[in-house]
């Protein structure tokens, strides 16, 4: 291995490049979970969550991948047989929905085009249809995360109520908390799902349940049989700052610095930071000449752009030459879309020059790698930047 000079642009939609204060914080020694001073480190976590999913109901934070995080919704509130319905906005849609298949629930999909988020309305319609209330939850991705579409999460639950049906609404925010505007408590969310390495800046290793009130009572009495993913043991736990098993102790040290940081820069400022970069990427994608993979407008997300490459080119070769030439690791695309996209990552602790950099990394890939595409995105996007930064101070 020879050194490369120069910072890696790890510019995928997840893990996201850790802030050095975050480093910092994992690397301090590791504390007894069980002694007095970790009490207050745990309760700091716990309720440092709740103002980042925006609730006063509970949060609960286990040792593990979103992919936990996504088993545990489902076993708590949900039994063998009980059926479910989900919406196909993409590859983790999918992949949740065959989880809940392997843990025998009967997942119903509503099919999409994997080229916006869900639809409200036939969401609504397919509940309306259910006038004997079979289906016990309706299942969406906020950010899916292997298209760049949003979902709208609060307009779901508009749709829930107008059908006058009871299905408890479940979300995957994984890579949309702390990176889109996502509230739980106001949009009436029943059970939220999020991990640590895509927003909140961290590595991988936590993960997180947002749970309401109506939910939790219904996991006193419903669900499977579980143990390492029991609300209720947490539940019992959890206000004492400590928790049922050992818990991530050094990833807690670094949430509860990124929460702070977070917190320092406002989260509606994080929110516009992204929507504004998000932006400024598909501008650029544009002016390439290529087309952003999420069609539906407004639903564009902040996270992440996802880019189909030209009839012919390999999106996946494209990637190689462009991480062996100029150091910069894209997003590759996943399942139906596999070689036909790549994925642009814009989120955590980025600023301005950060994605200048990675679309000047784009660019030189595209043209190393003979992509037909028109030359200037890069100048395109700063243009806009410069325009939406000059409106950003002037509302200040």
């Amino acid at each position: 291995m020879t050194h490369r000079a120069g910072r890696h642009f790890l510019q995928i939609p997840g893990p996201s490049p850790v802030p050095d204060r975050v480093l910092r914080a994992i690397s301090a020694q590791t504390m007894d979970h069980r002694g007095p001073e970790f009490a207050e480190v745990g309760r700091k976590a716990l309720d440092g969550m709740k103002t980042i999913f925006k609730t006063d109901q509970h949060v609960f934070i286990y040792p593990s991948s979103g992919t936990g995080a996504w088993e545990a919704a489902l076993v708590n509130v949900l039994s063998e047989g009980d059926q479910v319905l989900m919406y196909e906005t993409g590859h983790f849609a999918t992949l949740w929905k065959k989880m809940a298949s392997k843990l025998g629930v009967e997942a119903e999909f509503i099919e999409g085009d994997w080229r916006g988020g869900a639809d409200p309305d036939r969401i609504e319609t397919r509940l309306r249809e259910d006038s004997e209330h079979k289906i016990k939850a309706v299942c969406v991705v906020h950010n899916e995360t292997s298209t760049g579409s949003v979902s709208p999460i609060a307009q779901v639950r508009q749709a829930i109520d107008a059908a006058g049906h009871p299905a408890l609404l479940m979300v995957d925010t994984i890579s949309g908390l702390a990176s889109i505007d996502f509230r739980f408590d106001e949009w009436g969310v029943d059970v939220a799902v999020s991990g640590s390495q895509k927003g909140l800046m961290l590595p991988p290793g936590l993960s997180f349940n947002a749970v309401s009130e109506k939910a939790f009572e219904h996991s006193k009495t419903g669900g499977m049989r579980r143990s390492y993913w029991d609300w209720r043991e947490m539940a019992a736990i959890n206000p004492t700052g400590y928790f049922p098993y050992t818990p991530g102790t050094n990833m807690l040290y670094g949430l509860n610095e990124a929460i702070s940081m977070l917190h320092e820069e406002g989260l509606d400022n994080v929110f516009a930071r992204h929507q504004r970069h998000g932006a400024a990427t598909r501008t650029a994608v544009r002016h390439w000449g290529l087309e952003v993979l999420c069609r539906q407008q407004g639903q564009e997300s902040g996270v992440l752009t996802a880019v189909l490459m030209p009839e012919g080119h390999s999106a996946d070769a494209f990637r190689a030459t462009a991480l062996r030439h100029y150091d910069i690791s894209l997003g590759n695309g996943l399942s139906k879309v596999a070689d036909r996209v790549f994925r642009i990552g814009h989120l955590g602790d980025i600023n301005d020059l950060t994605l200048a950099g990675t679309l000047t990394g784009v660019e030189l890939g595209l043209r190393k790698s003979g992509v037909p595409h028109k030359e200037g995105g890069v100048a395109a996007a700063m243009a806009e930047l410069e325009q939406t930064r000059f409106e950003t101070i002037a509302a200040e």
